[in-house]
């Protein structure tokens, strides 16, 4: 068993609205003590990411709030019906004026006016204009405590022209508010954003967790405990109809890194602990033999804690809950990310859990699953 010091790192996907279900989590975490040393986010992962680390600590829920209270003041009565079918057709109706008239302090839609389609080339390759969402970061995030705070931020985007996936992280990057609009520059809707010369669009094209960013890291000295907030699910019901056809996809394609990444991460770390107990029974004379360092090289030193948190789709979801941004559907994913924290925090398993034994454990506590190793 290890006897490092552990330190916790949130890795938070990709999910536009459904991002309040983060800030819930982290809500719960928060009040429990349980602070990240290191924050890892992609598009509305790397807006909440970077909203906790640029404010004070006494502030970080406080200005989670002010932000999804923010966006979600187009529609901001909390009523909403209760019937699933009703429900449906509210939450269809408010991702439709989100998407005609904008979200408050997020995105605009576009004037298609000569002059704009002739003197602003982001106007040809976007819908909406999100200057509204890089003022609202310069307003609720200090960014001086964000690129010299103790808490370590990676956000995940995609060089437009290059394909190539890019981190801007604060270990070697002073982040500003667009590395943070990057990270969430979703095409079509959203334009791609420029740095130093280059074009970022959402990481989210080619990875919608930067969980593997995480497990590739080099040069960690303590073992990590990794909260998982994912905001789609891999699990899911037989669609029934097109709009779940649109759904159950989108929640496949989002979710399939996390599992292909936790998966293959698992497999390395039981590799490498088996082949250094076999390793150590060979003499001495073998230690510098190529085949030993390459088989060495496996996997990672440090042991690792998975603790996945996954949004799990409700009965009255529809295939656009990530562009509904409504008062009630938002106080609804703040308030199940609070409470799967809660029932994780609180689980025997994970009240009694000890430090992995061959180098990497997995919970699923507020799904109800059982933790694989």
């Amino acid at each position: 068993m290890s006897e490092r010091p552990e330190q916790n790192v949130f890795v938070l996907q990709g999910g536009g609205a459904l991002g309040a279900y983060q800030a819930g989590a982290f809500e719960a975490l928060h009040q429990q003590g349980v602070e990240p040393s290191w924050l890892a986010g992609i598009s509305i992962g790397a807006i909440n990411s970077a909203i906790i680390a640029g404010s004070p600590y006494e502030k970080r829920v406080e200005n989670l709030r002010s932000f999804w209270d923010m966006v979600s003041s187009g529609i901001s009565s909390t009523f909403a019906p209760h019937d699933p079918a009703m429900r449906r057709q509210f939450n269809s109706q408010s991702a439709l004026m989100s998407a005609v008239t904008g979200v408050p302090g997020f995105f605009s839609p576009r004037l298609y006016t000569p002059y704009q389609l002739a003197l602003n080339p982001d106007s040809l390759i976007s819908f909406y204009d999100t200057e509204p969402l890089l003022q609202t970061l310069e307003n609720l995030v200090d960014f001086d405590l964000l690129n010299d705070g103790n808490t370590r931020v990676s956000l995940g985007a995609v060089n437009v022209t290059s394909g190539n996936f890019a981190y801007f992280d604060t270990m070697r990057t002073q982040i500003t508010a667009r590395h943070i609009a990057a990270s969430g520059a979703l095409p079509p809707g959203f334009p791609p954003i420029e740095i130093d010369g280059h074009h970022y669009w959402d990481g989210g094209l080619v990875s919608n967790t930067p969980l593997q960013y995480v497990l590739a890291a080099t040069g960690i000295e303590t073992d990590l405990c990794i909260f998982q907030v994912d905001l789609f699910s891999a699990r899911g019901a037989m669609p029934k109809d097109q709009l779940e056809v649109e759904s159950r996809t989108k929640e496949i394609r989002y979710s399939s890194r996390t599992r292909m990444n936790t998966n293959e991460f698992a497999k390395k770390q039981l590799a490498r602990r088996a082949a250094n107990r076999l390793l150590d029974k060979l003499p001495a004379e073998f230690e510098d033999d190529d085949d030993v360092r390459l088989l060495r090289s496996l996997g990672i030193d440090y042991d690792v804690t998975i603790v996945h948190l996954i949004h799990r789709r409700a009965a009255a979801s529809f295939h656009a809950s990530d562009a509904e941004f409504s008062r009630a559907s938002i106080t609804d994913h703040w308030k199940a990310g609070y409470d799967n924290v809660m029932t994780t925090l609180k689980h025997p398993r994970w009240k009694g859990r000890g430090r992995p034994k061959d180098g990497i454990q997995i919970f699923d506590l507020a799904g109800h699953d059982e933790d694989r190793h």
